[in-house]
């Protein structure tokens, strides 16, 4: 069954030539239950006061109740507009305010006020910057050092396309885990994630891995856009290659009529044969599940990736 719906996104009005994609009604095992426990509010609160943008709202994450109750927050920098227009993308597109020079510090004190374990920091795409943030993303890293000394650092980075050295830079400070997500499989880039080229995210976690060895990379995925299973174990295999150590691997889900349609939506037992496929083929932590997203538990995954890599 679909849903048909008249929107007028004012959002996304970049997007409001693309012709309407009805919005399928989710099955079961991927709809979750609306935000309202008081810790989620006390979190909500704590962005608003810090003037704080979360990708778990701007993206409209489906686990923002579960991981908000438990204070734990994905917080993107630099913004709430991105300088791209991915078909499978609610952040907003256009052109960008200046960074905010107070930012890293304002993040670092909303990480240490939450006390949290586990960050992560994402960012939108910001092709107007001459290093595409990389040297902010540096400095927000060096700012929860400051305030938060115990609490381990990841970052989920744009692909800093045609920005010579924009890995190094980050790579330079350290984080604790790299992530960057190649989101689909090569040949649905064009449609999916056209301002992106798919050799280029790949060299750029090869090059942090081949920079920083000591930092853990990861990359997700996502199923249910017309992928085939053959495509997804070769992109599998290239991430191996790269010596990628993490995978995740989620549902799409198309946020508005104007986004990519849901091709299929993937069964949990096509989701356990993934995670079996990945494991299979060496990488230390796996996640694949329909409501997996790139930072959902990522405070115990980083453990568990940690105790992997102890064993290995």
């Amino acid at each position: 069954m679909t849903i048909t719906r008249t929107i007028i996104d004012h959002r996304h009005p970049e997007k409001a030539h693309r012709p309407d994609n009805p919005i399928q009604r989710k099955p079961a095992w991927i709809r979750v239950k609306a935000p309202n426990h008081p810790i989620y509010r006390e979190t909500r609160e704590l962005m608003r006061t810090n003037g704080l943008v979360t990708v778990c709202e701007e993206a409209a994450c489906p686990n923002i109740g579960e991981c908000w109750s438990q204070r734990h927050a994905t917080m993107m920098i630099m913004g709430d507009t991105c300088t791209r227009a991915c078909s499978f993308c609610n952040v907003r597109t256009g052109m960008p305010l200046a960074l905010d020079a107070s930012e890293p510090a304002r993040v670092a004190v909303a990480v240490a006020r939450l006390g949290l374990r586990h960050v992560v920091i994402t960012s939108v795409d910001r092709d107007d910057l001459p290093d595409g943030g990389a040297e902010h993303f540096a400095a927000v890293i060096r700012a929860i050092r400051g305030a938060a000394p115990g609490t381990t650092i990841e970052v989920l980075t744009p692909d800093f396309l045609r920005k010579t050295g924009g890995g190094d830079i980050v790579a330079d400070a350290r984080p604790d885990v790299f992530n960057h997500n190649l989101e689909t499989v090569p040949r649905l880039y064009p449609s999916i994630r056209p301002g992106a080229r798919y050799y280029q995210s790949l060299r750029l976690l090869d090059s942090v891995k081949q920079r920083a060895p000591g930092i853990f990379t990861k990359s997700g995925l996502m199923v249910g856009l017309g992928e085939s299973r053959s495509e997804v174990a070769q992109v599998m295999d290239d991430l191996r290659i790269a010596e990628v150590d993490f995978l995740t691997i989620g549902q799409y889900l198309q946020p508005t009529v104007k986004h990519a349609a849901v091709a299929a939506f993937v069964t949990p037992e096509e989701f356990e044969d993934y995670a079996a496929m990945a494991r299979a083929k060496g990488f230390l932590l796996v996640s694949a599940t329909p409501l997996t997203r790139s930072s959902y538990h990522a405070d115990t995954d980083f453990a568990a990736l940690a105790a992997a890599r102890n064993r290995a």
